[in-house]
């Protein structure tokens, strides 16, 4: 997602600096016409405007808050937009630090796929200063379709999970549908295609099914994240008393999924309840 997200800003003319644990990743992108310095610290001391997408809350307080990291050595005054998915209490607890040090620090977080991403279609969803929004908004033109400014600081991330769970508890709904269509005897290539056009089925499904059409789980949204991103939605549930049994429940085959392989695409939950329901037809036969 970084990495795409750093090629649609090079390519309206904004100046970028990139830096990755793993330098080579950084490096494919001079080609773009990006800066690689020689470490994190050098690039917080230079920029104007960070942001970052991490993959869970101990990247991002690793990069935020160590001793060598962006806020001990950006300046004052530095814009930051922190666009991972993460606990809106990390999203928080980084924005009272940066403001300690005069920094502005809004969370970003991101609604859509890899290749949403490179169309500059995604769904930014904000929280934190409305005048520093209003502020990095040609930045938000360049990557995405539309962005909201949705609270104080921790309400991006909040709305993020709120988001997720729609798309982790969708495809597991589908997932099922799909194998109760087969196991009546339904076309499984006809069956996905139809699908795929019925109002019922949220633009964010439709590519996945017709991708699974051609046994095609290549991770737009690898597995192992949705599996991250349900254990965020259930444990902040748990801190708020909030039961949420369907996306438990999906949570639960998504975990069972990760053996198909976690950085397949979480669309793989089809190929899940499928296996499942084979099983159970076999032993079904076995028993006759």
């Amino acid at each position: 997602m970084g990495s795409r997200m750093a090629r649609r800003l090079l390519a309206n003319g904004f100046n970028v600096a990139v830096h990755d644990l793993i330098r080579a990743n950084a490096e494919t992108l001079i080609a773009d016409g990006a800066t690689v310095p020689d470490s994190l610290a050098a690039l917080a001391r230079t920029a104007k405007v960070i942001l970052s997408c991490l993959t869970d809350d101990a990247a991002v307080k690793r990069v935020y808050l160590a001793t060598d990291g962006i806020l001990a050595n950006a300046a004052p005054d530095t814009l930051i937009l922190e666009m991972s998915t993460i606990r809106p209490e990390t999203s928080r607890e980084l924005a009272h630090e940066g403001a300690d040090r005069g920094m502005h620090v809004l969370d970003v977080a991101i609604s859509g796929s890899t290749p949403v991403m490179e169309q500059g279609m995604v769904t930014l969803l904000c929280g934190g200063e409305s005048d520093v929004f209003a502020a990095v908004e040609p930045i938000f033109q360049t990557i995405a379709k539309q962005y909201f400014h949705l609270g104080p600081a921790g309400s991006g991330t909040a709305a993020k999970l709120v988001v997720n769970a729609l798309l982790g508890v969708g495809m597991q709904a589908i997932a099922e549908a799909c194998a109760l269509g087969e196991r009546q005897g339904l076309n499984r290539e006809q069956l996905l295609t139809v699908l795929s056009k019925t109002a019922v089925v949220s633009p964010a499904h439709v590519g996945k099914l017709l991708r699974a059409v051609r046994n095609d789980y290549g991770p737009q949204f690898p597995l192992r994240l949705m599996n991250k991103d349900f254990r965020l939605i259930l444990e902040t549930a748990s801190d708020l008393n909030l039961e949420l049994p369907a996306t438990e429940a999906a949570y639960q085959v998504n975990d069972a999924a990760l053996a198909l392989g976690p950085d397949q695409d979480f669309s793989i939950v089809i190929r899940e309840m499928e296996s499942r329901a084979q099983e159970k037809s076999a032993k079904a036969v076995v028993a006759d």
